[in-house]
C-alpha cells in the first residue's frame, strides 16, 4: 500500500475515535438505544438499550478522510458516494425504528425503491465513465470477460446480496467492524497492485473501524446500526466492482455470503418442513453462540476465516 493509504488509515481513525467518543453519551441522551431480539441468545438481552446509529462516527471519518483524497485519487468520489447513499438509507431506517417508534422502519418497496437509484446512478458511471468498465476478472484465470448491457443484472446481485450480507453480520460486538476491516486491507491492497486509485477509500474505511473498534468490541459500548452496516455494505460492494473483481467477494466476503446464506436456508426449510430447523437460529454468527461460542470467539473465528480467505483472493488475482 502506498503512503498515503496508511495516512488515510490514520487520518480515518484520528476522526472517528473522538467522533465516537463524543456520539456515545449524545445518543444516550437522546435515547437511541437497540432493540433486542427476545428470541435471540439470552446473553444478548443486556445489550438492550445500547446505543446505536454509531455508524455516524465513522461516516465522518470516511467521508472527511475520502474527501481529502479524492482530489488526487478520482475514483474514489464512486465509492464515497455509493458508500454514503447505502448510509443515508440505512440513516432514514434507524430513524424510524429508533425515533419514530417504527420496528420495521422502512417499508420494503420503500428500501428496495431508494437502494434501485442508488444502483442505477451507479451503474450509469460505470458502464460510461469507468476506466474498468463492464470488465469482470475471472478469479484464478488470466480471462477479464465484458459484460455489456448484462452488466446491470450482475451489478444488482452483487449489490443487494453484498449490502444485506453485510447487514446480517453486524449481530455480535465487533463482528462486522472486524471482518469489513479485513475486507478494506483486501481492497487496499488489490488495489495498488492492479492500479485501481481506490486505494486511500480503503484505508478511510480501515481507519474507520478500527476507531469504531474501540467502542464496539466486546462488550460494545455503541452498535453501527443498518446507518453503518449498509453503508459499509454500499463500500464493499462498489470496491470490488471497481477493482474489477466482483467475483471476489463470495471468496473475501465469505462471512457475509455464509450470514445471508443461512438466513436464506433457514426460512426457506422453516417453511418447507412446516416448523423446523436447520440452523439452531440464523444468521449463522447466533447458530455458533446458542452452540456455546461466546461472542468474543465468534468474532475471533470470523475473523480469522476472512484474513485466510484474504490470502486466497489475492492468489487468485
Amino acid at each position: 500500500m502506498s503512503g498515503a493509504t496508511f495516512l488515510a488509515v490514520f487520518i480515518s481513525f484520528v476522526i472517528t475515535t473522538v467522533c465516537t467518543k463524543l456520539l456515545i453519551p449524545v445518543l444516550h441522551k437522546i435515547k437511541f438505544g437497540q432493540q433486542v431480539r427476545d428470541d435471540g441468545p439470552q446473553t444478548h438481552l443486556k445489550k438492550q438499550g445500547t446505543p446505536t446509529m454509531g455508524g455516524i462516527a465513522f461516516l465522518a471519518g470516511i467521508i472527511i478522510t475520502c474527501v481529502i483524497f479524492a482530489f488526487w485519487h478520482p475514483r474514489v468520489w464512486p465509492v464515497l458516494a455509493m458508500t454514503v447513499a447505502f448510509g443515508l438509507v440505512g440513516f432514514i431506517d434507524d430513524y424510524l425504528k429508533i425515533v419514530k417508534k417504527n420496528t420495521k422502519g422502512l417499508k420494503p418497496l420503500q428500501k428496495i425503491a431508494m437502494q434501485f437509484v442508488i444502483m442505477a446512478a451507479f451503474c450509469v458511471y460505470m458502464m460510461v465513465f469507468d476506466e474498468n468498465g463492464t470488465g469482470v476478472h475471472i478469479p484464478f484465470t488470466e480471462i477479464t470477460v465484458r459484460f455489456g448491457w448484462f452488466y446491470p443484472v450482475l451489478l444488482l446481485f452483487v449489490v443487494l446480496g453484498t449490502d444485506n450480507g453485510v447487514n446480517f453480520t453486524d449481530g455480535v460486538d465487533g463482528l462486522c467492524s472486524s471482518v469489513t476491516a479485513i475486507v478494506a486491507v483486501f481492497v487496499a491492497v488489490t488495489s495498488f497492485l492492479k492500479h485501481s486509485d481506490i486505494s486511500t477509500a480503503a484505508g478511510a474505511v480501515l481507519g474507520g473501524m478500527l476507531g469504531f473498534l474501540i467502542f464496539n468490541a466486546y462488550p460494545a459500548k455503541v452498535f453501527m446500526g443498518d446507518t453503518g452496516a449498509l453503508a459499509l455494505g454500499g463500500f464493499v460492494s462498489s470496491s470490488f466492482l471497481l477493482i474489477g473483481e466482483p467475483l471476489l467477494i463470495l471468496i473475501v466476503g465469505f462471512v457475509y455470503f455464509a450470514e445471508v446464506l443461512s438466513s436464506i436456508i433457514q426460512v426457506s426449510y422453516f417453511k418447507a418442513t412446516h416448523g423446523k430447523r436447520i440452523f439452531r437460529m440464523a444468521p449463522i454468527h447466533h447458530h455458533f453462540e446458542l452452540g456455546g461460542w461466546s461472542e468474543t470467539r465468534v468474532v475471533t473465528v470470523f475473523t480469522i476465516v476472512t484474513v485466510l480467505l484474504s490470502f486466497v483472493g489475492l492468489l487468485s488475482l
